[in-house]
């Protein structure tokens, strides 16, 4: 297995240089500064990647060539989108690059409401608390029909959190729920976030389906003609949250994605955190049953909670059995002839991450500890 390390360019205050430190060979990268739905020049591309090689590596994955939200709505000047979006497949093709990592999830990337949860015996990481989503979603949005999503438990909990609450509760849980991605990305307030979220009334996961079937079908001939792999990412978490229809959640949703357009540059990226969070998905079995379309992996682990709530745990703790993906993953890797390119997703802030501007979860021990337990793992199964 390729290991790779998620760079932010000049958005991460991790230079490639300590990367290198690390061992990886690859790097996972985007152009952050690109607004979505514009074109990604092939100058810009031809930078970043002769950045990125003039340290000693090779630019592995796109993460991400995000998607515009009216595609996601199937709304406004979609051909127009559609070909911008191409134009990008075309222009990293001709700069060496085939793999690209994405989602579809709705209004928000990754989302977790706390960003410095504390860790047995030192450390923070990252959590998702069902009870701070469900007071956010019922109390700071205005979603009352939440208490119908959440368990009574959650909702319980949620309520006695707001009420003892103070403003700057509420802006560090807004903050910790808009902290998915770095870059040129809609980050809302309250009432901006409440517009988004409008912006999809009435919606189903149908219609979400209908419109990422409608991308993949302008979208995935032009990849596989240019050789590119598209793998899509599982919603994190693994459910509808702000009442917005997530679509890739399970293997049921997956197997529906893959079947869409039946070609194999129509991929997953596997992550193990993401999908591990569902308490009813079996990771292991998903990434055997999707073998011959894993172009992508991301390896993290999650400890779940009755409640619908998860932290991050450490890579070989937590209830995901990560060796078993791993050892699936490098089945695969044998059976397909590929090398194929994983990174360790996301870290612990331990040490001195503890006092640096880190992207949340992209540290700089952390993610190095995660990557030499892993790197182990696969030395050990090889």
């Amino acid at each position: 297995m390729r290991e790779t390390w998620r760079w932010f360019g000049e958005f991460d205050e991790i230079s490639l240089d300590k990367i290198a430190q690390t061992g990886a060979q690859g790097i996972v990268s985007s152009l952050h500064d690109i607004a979505y739905g514009k074109v990604w020049p092939r100058h810009a591309i031809a930078a970043r990647r002769n950045e990125i090689e003039a340290q000693g590596f090779t630019w592995d994955v796109v993460e991400s060539l995000p998607i515009h939200e009216d595609i996601k709505r199937g709304v406004g000047d979609l051909d127009g989108l559609f070909e911008n979006y191409r134009q990008s497949l075309v222009n990293l093709a001709a700069e060496g690059i085939n793999t690209i990592c994405y989602n579809f999830m709705p209004v928000l990337d990754w989302t977790r409401t706390d960003l410095e949860a504390p860790v047995k015996r030192g450390g923070t990481c990252l959590r998702f608390s069902a009870p701070l989503m469900a007071a956010f979603e019922i109390h700071l949005i205005g979603r009352e029909q939440a208490r119908n999503h959440y368990s009574a438990a959650a909702v319980k909990a949620g309520d006695e959190w707001y009420q003892n609450a103070t403003e700057e509760d509420h802006n560090q849980l807004l903050h910790a729920i808009m902290s998915g991605l770095p870059g040129a990305f809609d980050r809302y307030d309250i009432s901006g976030l409440q517009t988004a979220i409008a912006a999809y009334a009435g919606m189903t996961h149908a219609d979400i389906r209908n419109n990422l079937a409608r991308f993949l079908k302008e979208v995935i001939p032009t990849a596989s003609k240019l050789g590119i792999n598209m793998c899509i990412h599982p919603d994190d978490p693994p459910m509808d949250i702000l009442g917005l229809p997530r679509i890739v959640s399970n293997k049921e949703d997956i197997a529906w994605i893959l079947n869409a357009v039946d070609d194999p540059a129509n991929g997953l990226t596997l992550c193990s955190g993401s999908l591990g969070a569902g308490k009813d998905n079996d990771v292991v079995d998903i990434a055997k049953s999707f073998a011959g379309r894993i172009h992508f992996a991301h390896l993290r682990n999650v400890s779940r909670d009755p409640d619908g709530s998860f932290e991050e745990s450490a890579h070989l703790e937590g209830d995901v059995d990560l060796v078993a993906v791993t050892s699936a993953l490098i089945a695969l890797e044998r059976a397909r002839g590929i090398n194929l390119p994983f990174r360790a997703d996301h870290g612990h802030s331990i040490l001195f991450d503890m006092d640096q501007p880190y992207q949340p979860g992209y540290t700089l021990i952390g993610r190095l500890r995660s990557l030499a337990e892993l790197r182990g793992v696969i030395k050990a199964i090889s």
